[in-house]
This record gives C-alpha cells, structure tokens and sequence, in this order.
C-alpha cells in the first residue's frame, strides 16, 4: 500500500532539519505518539548528514481487533531515518520502520524542502505484509497508524518550534 504524508513546518529548512535531529524533539515526538517505552539514538557526521533511530513499544488499541491475533497486545516498532547533508536548500533521507514480530515493513523515502509557510516535510513510501488473505487489511491498519503519529508528529513539530520563538527568515 502506498503512502503519501505531507508535514508543513512554520521554520526553515535548516532549523527544521536541527529540529529533527534534536534527541530531546526525537523524545517529545515518540511520547506524544503514546509509546508504551522507548529508545533513541541520534547520530551525526561533520558533513551534516544524521540518522535518527528510535526503537518504541506501541499498544495495538488502534489497530482493529480482528487483526490483533496476529499481531499480540503491543507492537515494537524500530524506526530508521538517514538523512544527507543539505543540498541546493533541501534534504533528503530514506525511511524504514519494521514492526518485529509481524511481517510488516514501511519504506520510503523523506524530503525536507522549502515552502511558502516555511518548509514541508514529505514522506513517501510503500507498506508491505507479508500475511497470506490478510495482508491488504493488515496494511491498510499500519498505513492508518502511520498516518495517524505523523499527525501527531506534526503537532509535537508546530509546538517545538513555536516555544523556540521565531525562525530565520527563508
């Protein structure tokens, strides 16, 4: 099933990329997502490139009961982010996020680019389960969880940087 988020941001592409690749924002994000526990790992090179890896423990409340027999009553969910170094006044990055246990696996790409409003963070990718006569159900549930923590993410993302004030001019 493919998957298309788009994420407007009311900050540069600079200062939303160092948003991004803040541990504590990291943090904020995954526990406003209502992540049962967590871990975070943000690491950076001198070309400005950075991979943000979180690893989170999700009930499976939103996921339809039908389904959770497949899946048990939390989900461990590992999430990878690589990013490049900015380019031409944008980044790019490639996703994946595996749910352990279940055959289930999102891949993508993410894009960080300039907007009118700021910038817009995109992403793109296809989810995939491997669940012989139940997999297109079984993504559909995952494409909706996806979607619904990148709500949630862009609400944590509007909060972080209006309490950081105002941003550089674009």
């Amino acid at each position: 099933m493919r998957l298309h988020v788009r994420i407007p941001l009311p900050a540069d592409v600079s200062v939303a990329a160092d948003m991004l690749a803040d541990p504590e924002y990291v943090h904020a994000k995954i526990r406003a997502s209502g992540a049962l526990d967590h871990q975070v790992t943000v690491s950076s090179d001198p070309s400005g490139a950075f991979t943000v890896t979180t690893r989170r423990s999700m009930p499976t409340s939103d996921i339809p009961a039908n389904l959770r027999g497949f899946i048990g009553s939390s989900l461990d969910v590992r999430q990878v982010e690589a990013w490049e170094p900015e380019r031409a006044g944008m980044r790019r990055g490639t996703v994946v996020v595996e749910i352990a246990g279940a055959p289930v696996r999102l891949t993508g790409t993410a894009v960080l680019s300039p907007s009118a409003g700021g910038s817009e963070l995109a992403y793109e990718g296809e989810v995939k389960a491997a669940i012989p006569l139940f997999g297109g159900a079984v993504e559909g549930a995952a494409a909706q969880a996806i979607r619904s923590a990148l709500a949630v993410e862009e609400d944590v993302a509007r909060s972080w940087l209006a309490d950081r004030g105002p941003t550089p001019p674009v």
